[in-house]
């Protein structure tokens, strides 16, 4: 068909061009002075000026009816091959019973695909269209209005182009000619107009919705969604603060404006930052392309709001396509997992790149220590964030040769903790022996207010004095009640069961029924008959209603934790007005069934405590410990402000940890001994472990002392105050110290955890109870 039709068209034009030389022929032949030809050629002028050049001429009347012929070529064939191949269909009907299409819908069909399968097919079909419609209007014109070929041309095009171009023509044929070409050349322009518009308006919502591709390099992107994506741009924008921000590219199945409406809610400034959202799956290759995966410095994979099972096998199937990226990974991935049974698996998979951070047992271990000693959880969210201090890892060629104990009064600006040894594959030694002595390529860990804050310094005069000669205090029994139920319980438990003394109760308050507890921590691998520190006592009901609470024992409790309960963790609002709403309830049942007391301390005159029911509520904090679990940050104003409470805020203090690791994974190392049950932990000593009543020393001096019980003193809280300062200034200059006064220390874990009842309590309890804050 393609070879007929341009054959046709081809014998047209040929027919048109030779009938053009006949015409010369005429005038050159009207040349002479014969009055036929004159007569001959006035008739021609005649016809010209009303359009019917060659209408009555035979010439013209055969050259016509060979075009139509010819153009009807085609169109015959076209019917006759269609005839042809349904006679064939019918033919072979009995020996198959496949339907035959017609041609009509096989070319529709194909059409269909063109312009479905190419990107520029209708740009290529209206470009097409536009020279179809110049190039046969063009031959019209030549053939009506006698001019020349390219003139004719040239006429077509600006018919084309200005519609209005048409109403200069002069005849019957010229006009009917430019009309139709007029007519072609506004649809043309309106087909134009509209795919335009469609191409502009396709784009446009393609960057509305986050598909166009992020050219970035060094950035650290965030695979996922969270509650605790929040937390994580201000940490990651407070640690970027010091190079003038940096570029944050976060990957989730949301819609971009939905992602950049949420975090442009966020009360933060982000000192430089730039956050690029875009909407695609961590698990498509073609989406984390979008977003240079390969060039970035540090992904951060996020947990889901599934559950613990589903949120790792998602996890583990977004660190799959991560390891499929052809041009590889230059940065490190940093994953947040859910369980801690989970984790080996991916390691497994990802290999060295991936550092994981198992969220939900390190919030329970961590309260846990809370419970033993108060304000820790506030010590942990000043050191995690990157507002204070916080670890480093740096290598000084200056301290090669020197032991461990004078590298530790070395920095001014800094507290020593660590070694990475570089002769055992650089694994990080913390609080080391003091005769350890630095090797060529080993780096000292810090820590310091910023990377570039600190130096070694000459060594100080230091002055050792006695070291107080106090016992470590005796375990005493506890009695601890749980409110709720995490998945994780049964590893609190057991964290429990080896640092309670022998004797000890755990009151287990929640919705659970009491064989599906047992059923629940079995499963967990928790043997509940081979406890033999702890006494587990069951009580079911609902904690933020007040019948169920008041039948406890509340004002008997040494210690109380409200733990985000399982069945509304999804949600950070359901879970924090539970917490909240269970924390007055019992302080306000512990107030009442306590005896009053007229406290002489300097929380009654604070601004929130000229209420006598916050008053009674804190005389009952003096009593009992209580650590709430808090996931939104906005809730721990409402906790801290009445002092009633301590509190751990889970999400940020994972999200602290997870910005941590992503800008350091060294500091992973770090972060897994301290919140382990075993090797070295953060806690807090009282004062009169290191000195006597108003000594005068400088804080280089209780650094040494300290050094005599294996520990390295971080920072301190001074008696009647609500900061705890860490990494002191001028650690040289000398001052009195009150044994009211409190140390944080890391030490071997187990060696200090009943001191603070003993010794605080003794001396201030106020202080006991009383809400770290950090400056």
């Amino acid at each position: 068909m393609l070879v007929v039709t341009v054959t046709s068209f081809s014998l047209a034009i040929w027919q048109w061009m030779k009938v053009t030389v006949l015409q010369e022929k005429v005038r050159s032949c009207c040349g002479a002075n014969s009055v036929d030809c004159k007569t001959a050629a006035e008739t021609f002028r005649s016809n010209r000026e009303h359009g019917s050049d060659f209408i009555d001429s035979v010439d013209w009347n055969l050259a016509s009816c060979s075009r139509m012929l010819v153009f009807a070529i085609p169109v015959v064939l076209v019917r006759y091959i269609d005839q042809l191949r349904r006679r064939n269909a019918n033919s072979v009907r009995g020996r198959s019973t496949e339907e035959e299409v017609p041609l009509k819908k096989r070319i529709a069909y194909k059409v269909d695909v063109f312009f479905s399968g190419h990107p520029y097919a209708k740009l290529l079909a209206l470009l097409l269209a536009t020279i179809v419609l110049i190039a046969s209007g063009g031959i019209a014109l030549y053939v009506v209005s006698g001019s020349g070929f390219l003139e004719a041309l040239w006429l077509s095009w600006t018919f084309v182009a200005d519609s209005g171009n048409h109403a200069d023509q002069v005849g019957l044929g010229p006009r009917i000619v430019s009309v139709s070409i007029s007519s072609g050349g506004m649809l043309v322009f309106a087909t134009m107009l509209g795919l335009v518009s469609d191409a502009i308006s396709e784009k446009v919502d393609s960057w509305r919705k986050g598909k166009s591709e992020v050219i970035e390099v060094n950035h650290i992107l965030i695979l996922g969604w969270s509650d605790k994506l929040g937390s994580l741009l201000k940490q990651l924008a407070i640690a970027n603060k010091s190079i003038g921000g940096g570029v944050v590219v976060v990957l989730a199945e949301r819609d971009k404006e939905e992602m950049e409406m949420d975090i442009g809610k966020l009360e933060f400034d982000f000192m430089g930052t730039s956050v690029i959202c875009r909407s695609g799956s961590p698990l498509i290759l073609a989406d984390l392309k979008k977003v240079s995966v390969s060039k970035a410095r540090a992904i951060i994979v996020l947990a889901s709001d599934e559950n613990a099972d589903q949120s790792d096998a998602r996890a583990l199937r977004v660190v799959l396509s991560l390891t499929g990226v052809k041009e590889g990974l230059r940065g490190h991935v940093v994953v947040e997992m859910s369980d801690l049974d989970n984790e080996p698996l991916v390691k497994l998979v990802g290999g060295e790149l991936i550092e994981t951070v198992v969220a939900h047992d390190v919030i329970g271990r961590l309260m846990i220590q809370c419970a033993l000693q108060p304000g820790l959880a506030q010590i942990w969210e000043d050191i995690l964030g990157f507002e204070n201090a916080e670890f480093y890892i740096k290598r000084w060629p200056e301290l090669d040769g020197m032991r461990f104990g004078d590298v530790l009064i070395s920095f001014p600006d800094a507290v020593p903790c660590g070694v990475k040894i570089a002769s055992k594959a650089g694994k990080i030694l913390m609080n080391p022996d003091d005769n350890y002595v630095l090797q060529e390529g080993d780096e000292v860990l810090v820590i310091a207010e910023d990377d570039d804050t600190y130096a070694p310094a000459p060594l100080p005069q230091v002055r050792k004095g006695f070291l107080p000669n106090i016992p470590t205090p005796p375990k005493y029994p506890e009695k601890i009640l749980f409110c709720g139920w995490r998945r994780d319980i049964h590893d609190m438990i057991m964290v429990l069961e080896a640092f309670l003394a022998p004797g000890s109760e755990l009151w287990m308050f929640n919705e659970v029924p009491e064989k599906e507890r047992e059923r629940k921590l079995t499963d967990g691998g928790m043997d509940i008959y081979g406890l033999t520190n702890i006494k587990l006592v069951h009580k079911e009901g609902n904690a933020v209603i007040r019948r169920h609470l008041e039948s406890l024992p509340l004002e008997t409790f040494d210690s109380i934790l409200i733990l985000a309960d399982e069945s509304v963790e999804d949600s950070i609002v359901h879970s924090d007005s539970r917490s909240l709403a269970t924390l007055l309830l019992i302080r306000d049942i512990q107030s009442k069934r306590l005896p009053s007391k007229e406290l002489k301390s300097p929380l009654r005159y604070n601004g929130f405590c000229h209420s006598s029911w916050i008053r009674e509520m804190q005389h009952a904090s003096d009593k009992s410990i209580i650590i709430s679990e808090i996931l939104d940050s906005r809730t721990r104003n409402l906790v801290s402000v009445s002092k009633i409470s301590d509190y751990v805020l889970s999400n940020e203090l994972v999200s602290m940890a997870l910005a941590m690791v992503a800008e350091d994974k060294q500091i992973n190392r770090v972060l897994e001994e301290l919140f382990a049950e075993e090797g070295n932990e953060m806690c807090i000593r009282s004062a009169e472990f290191y000195l006597y009543e108003q000594e005068e020393l400088s804080f280089f001096d209780i650094m040494v002392k300290a050094r005599e019980r294996d520990e390295i003193v971080i920072g301190y809280r001074l008696a009647n105050t609500d900061q705890a300062i860490i990494n002191p200034e001028q650690k040289s200059e000398t001052r009195k110290w009150s044994l009211d006064d409190v140390f944080v220390v890391i030490a071997k874990a187990g060696n200090a955890t009943y001191f603070l009842k003993t010794t605080v309590m003794r001396s201030n309890p106020v202080l006991y109870s009383s809400t770290f804050e950090f400056d």
